[in-house]
């Protein structure tokens, strides 16, 4: 649990408020009287003319006089019974207002209870749970449980990011310290420790430069700062523009296009090119010399597609709902040798998923993989 102290606030109470909006409704009653009051004391106890018929005598010679007239004319019995009105409407209103408040006053009261619990509540206990004990929050409280979930996730995922970027960071820097160094004492008067060592400094920029641009790549993605340029284009006619690109680059693996026929799809074309080429990248990195990878173009439940077919190591299932992940590896001893810095498919997943497409990967071990990539 954590230290944190809890918050130690007062409950909210209704009464007084009641009280006081009947108390003003009292007063509000008790005013009405008065004027009432006023005007039959105008009215009927103090005639304009004296000596007209049925007035009354209002001229009192003593107190005893004026008492006789405040019996006589019953005035004492009528300011009880306002008083006694005043009394009970007040309490009514009091009575009422409070019954009217009761579900407020519930619900702050049981707001402030899930607040001090959410205080309580430790993010980096995995375990801890919010739990209030009113069932009437057992709703708020699965989706704030749920909340709390994603957001541990995302924080082990961007510390996870931070980590595995920052390994993969070091690693070339070291390479070419190393490299640094042996030139520093050696590579001036040896020829062989020079071109090795210029290569390999060489190689590991490149790898250094490529790694900084994907991770640049994403964190612009994340923050929305990477537009997407939205025309019509033909998938099949993209997709050939990429096996050309293949078969000329890649001379060790055979390609094969399956084209299937014109697809009108509507997104940023580069982009779309660019998770393709990632995805035959990739295939290339876990084929074999001679093995083949097969481009396809077609329709998927009426929606443009392409799929990239490689003849390689496969991946294992439990390993499939991984693979997009930042620097995952299914594999890494093979993914030593392959290389590579494990954002590509990242990348990809970006891209087809701000496209509102979706992915469909089918893979066997040690027989291939193939990975389908559907648009809206």
């Amino acid at each position: 649990m954590s230290n944190r102290k809890r918050r130690r606030e007062r409950p909210v109470s209704t009464g007084s408020i009641a009280f006081r909006i009947g108390l003003s409704s009292g007063l509000n009653l008790l005013l009405v009287f008065l004027v009432i009051d006023i005007v039959l004391l105008c009215v009927f106890l103090i005639p304009v003319l004296k000596d007209s018929p049925g007035a009354v005598e209002v001229t009192f010679d003593s107190y005893d006089a004026f008492r006789q007239f405040i019996r006589e004319w019953r005035v004492d019995i009528l300011l009880r019974v306002e008083g006694f009105m005043v009394l009970l409407w007040v309490l009514f209103e009091t009575l009422k207002v409070r019954a009217r408040l009761r579900p407020l006053k519930d619900l702050a009261d049981a707001a402030l209870k899930m607040e001090n619990a959410i205080d309580m509540l430790s993010p980096a206990d995995e375990d801890e749970k919010l739990d209030t004990g009113y069932a009437e929050l057992a709703g708020l409280e699965t989706a704030i449980n749920k909340l709390m979930t994603r957001m541990r996730d995302s924080y082990r995922q961007q510390a996870r990011f931070v980590s595995d970027a920052s390994h993969e960071l070091r690693t070339p820097i070291s390479v070419i310290r190393g490299y640094a160094d042996m030139l520093d004492r050696w590579g001036k008067t040896d020829e062989k420790i020079l071109e090795e060592s210029i290569e390999a400094i060489k190689d590991e920029s490149e790898s250094m430069q490529h790694l900084v641009e994907q991770l640049l790549f994403l964190a612009r993605g994340d923050s929305g700062r990477t537009p997407l340029n939205i025309s019509d284009f033909d998938m099949s006619a993209m997709m050939k523009e990429v096996y050309e690109e293949s078969v000329m680059i890649d001379k060790v693996h055979e390609y094969i296009f399956e084209d299937g026929g014109e697809i009108p799809a509507h997104g940023d074309i580069s982009l779309i090119k660019q998770a393709a080429r990632i995805l035959i990248e990739n295939a290339s990195k876990y084929t074999p010399e001679g093995g083949e990878i097969k481009l396809r173009s077609l329709v998927s439940d009426g929606h443009p597609a392409f799929s990239v077919q490689d003849s390689g190591i496969g991946i294992s299932e439990s390993d499939i709902p991984y693979i997009f992940d930042r620097f995952y590896r299914a594999d890494d001893s093979r993914s030593k040798q392959t290389g590579g810095s494990g954002l590509g498919l990242a990348i990809a997943k970006w891209i087809v998923e701000r496209h509102g497409g979706r992915f469909e990967v089918i893979s066997r071990k040690d027989i291939g993989t193939r990975i389908t990539v559907i648009l809206p």
